[in-house]
């Protein structure tokens, strides 16, 4: 009588299996955090952008209003020069012009003339409660301009993922054109 000796192990079907079920897995990670190419959260960030900035330019002009925007590493906002006070406010009672922040591992990145603008974590005041005490009062500048003739501050915006280091770019030039700009181009 011949005795079976029994083999342990896996069978190749059974470490295929494993091979495609870890595949799948590790495909789906890639492509929910953006490494496998394009990040749509960030060209998606960026042409809502654009979309704003056309449609606050031509806010100006139509009302000759003079608009700015302030821009954080994560979010940003719109502001309007009062021309009573002689400051930039928040304009009221507008959605439009609310602060906005981006999706989740986004940040900004901004050149203006070609200079890199170190960006603040969250909005600065645009009304100092101590002005009135205070002999030299800080005024509040937005970082970008649009102004009621259509002109607008030349700039280079940059919505960047850090951990891909993918970056969709917006520029903008003196007459308040836009354009959307690949991210090879740096």
């Amino acid at each position: 009588m011949r005795m079976r000796t029994r083999q342990f192990g896996f069978t190749l079907i059974e470490l295929l299996v494993v091979i495609v079920i870890i595949g799948t897995i590790v495909s789906i990670a890639l492509l929910s955090i953006g490494v496998g190419g394009d990040d749509e959260d960030a060209d998606r960030e960026r042409r809502r952008i654009a979309s704003l900035l056309e449609t606050v330019r031509d806010e100006a002009m139509l009302q000759g209003r003079e608009f700015g925007i302030e821009v954080m590493q994560t979010s940003y906002r719109f502001v309007e020069f009062d021309p009573l006070s002689r400051q930039w406010v928040e304009p009221p009672f507008d959605e439009l012009y609310e602060l906005r922040d981006l999706a989740e591992g986004l940040e900004f990145e901004l050149f203006v003339d070609d200079k890199r603008i170190e960006l603040q974590r969250e909005p600065r005041q645009l009304k100092d409660p101590d002005a009135e005490m205070s002999s030299v009062a800080r005024t509040f500048e937005p970082h970008l301009f649009i102004f009621a003739s259509g002109e607008a501050t030349v700039f280079e915006l940059h919505v960047w993922r850090r951990l891909t280091d993918y970056r969709a770019i917006l520029r903008g030039d003196v007459l308040g054109n836009l354009e959307l700009g690949a991210a090879d181009e740096i």
